[in-house]
């Protein structure tokens, strides 16, 4: 088996999961945690600080 061969059904099968996976945890990072609506609530109102 070549190394294109070998690359390719590496990433047919475990890169696919990999991806999948970061995906998942990155999402679960940003919309999880506890302090993210604090962060959220203090970006959305800058641009009313001034009036």
């Amino acid at each position: 088996m070549d190394t294109y061969s070998a690359m390719r059904e590496f990433a047919d099968s475990w890169g696919l999961l990999a991806m999948f996976l970061f995906f998942i945890g990155a999402n679960a990072y940003v919309f999880l945690r506890p302090y993210a609506r604090n962060i959220a609530d203090n970006a959305a109102s800058i641009p009313f600080k001034e009036d």
